[in-house]
């Protein structure tokens, strides 16, 4: 199997490297397209990052996530020391720093663990990242908290919704302590939407979009595996700038052509299984569907002022983008935007 290498991110490299090394005093919003490097790009940055900083990674894609005690759990990583054959528990903070490492969670022992969850209290948990983080600090690195995917926790309750709670907890590590910097990631655009909207946040947070590739960019990662002339047009063509669909034609070696067509035709086969089941179950939400995917028959993007019910409905089926900050739809990706236009002409 080719392996596909890391790629030029160095707009978004550039940025997160001028947040990091300012004093932690806002959260940041990675967000972006499906499939658009998200993961990729901060997980290649936490590996390049100097030892003078500590992050902790905790990725929420693959977690179930139904109630607080699930969403503590998938916070942190049980710690034991091994010393020799013997296995020596960690009791201090200081002695669970010192096992930070650039891929765990946030470390913790069984009787710190009791502590977060008595009282099934949020909280609790905030108290003892706290501390761990400044007893990081105290051993002369800087915390980084990234969490990926987090709009997993949406719909989690704690006495009111447990999101509430979370954010008020990285506005006091961000902009009141300045103690770790805080980067929440999502390719939900419906959860940004419901974030930038939020009073409590205002002044409090900075975004930053993660993109396809641009052209240029997309010509020079195709380069690298050889793709002719032709073969870079199709590329672009049929898949814009999105990574996961050139790495798909990278694969295909004997015919780009003939899989980027294909692609193509699976795509507009889902899309019109999507739209036309709703026409049979709901006909009130399919004229309004319809309605906004006939705006792309002309255009690449498409203003909006709110997420109306047929935004919504496309958005959840990972069908159009919203891009909260700029205001604009967008197919989710250019295989995306062909599918639509070729459903819509079939009408």
């Amino acid at each position: 199997m080719r392996r596909i290498e890391f790629h030029n991110r160095e707009n978004e490299i550039k940025e997160i490297r001028s947040i990091l090394h300012a004093e932690p005093s806002l959260i940041t919003f990675i967000y972006g397209p499906i499939n658009s490097g998200k993961t990729t790009l901060v997980s290649h940055l936490i590996e390049e990052l100097p030892e003078a900083y500590a992050p902790f990674y905790i990725n929420l894609r693959t977690k179930f996530l139904s109630s607080y005690d699930e969403f503590i759990e998938s916070l942190f990583e049980m710690e034991m020391e091994t010393d020799g054959t013997k296995q020596k528990r960690k009791e201090t903070l200081a002695e669970l720093v010192s096992s930070v490492t650039k891929v765990a969670g946030i470390p913790i022992n069984k009787e710190f663990l009791d502590y977060v969850f008595k009282d099934n209290k949020p909280k609790n948990a905030f108290s003892y990242i706290i501390k761990l983080f400044e007893e990081v600090k105290s051993a002369g690195k800087q915390p980084v908290l990234v969490l990926d995917e987090l709009q997993k926790i949406g719909d989690v309750k704690v006495n009111g919704f447990l999101i509430y709670e979370l954010f008020n907890f990285f506005i006091d590590l961000t902009k009141e302590k300045h103690l770790a910097h805080v980067f929440v990631m999502t390719s939900d655009s419906l959860f940004i939407e419901q974030i930038y909207s939020e009073a409590m946040l205002n002044d409090r947070c900075r975004y930053l979009l993660v993109d396809d590739f641009d052209e240029e960019t997309t010509t020079a990662f195709l380069d690298e595996y050889g793709f002719s002339d032709d073969e870079v047009a199709v590329a672009w063509k049929y898949c814009g700038g999105k990574p996961i669909c050139l790495v798909e034609l990278v694969s295909a070696q004997d015919n780009r052509k003939g899989k980027a067509e294909e692609m193509l035709k699976i795509r507009k086969g889902q899309i019109e299984e999507i739209v036309y089941s709703l026409e049979a179950r709901d006909k009130g939400m399919f004229d309004p569907v319809m309605g906004v995917l006939s705006e792309f028959i002309g255009k690449e993007k498409v203003g909006y002022k709110y997420i109306s019910d047929e935004i919504e409905f496309l958005v959840g089926k990972n069908i159009i983008f919203a891009d909260s900050v700029n205001k604009e739809l967008r197919a989710q990706s250019k295989l995306n935007l062909l599918a639509i236009r070729e459903v819509m002409e079939s009408v």
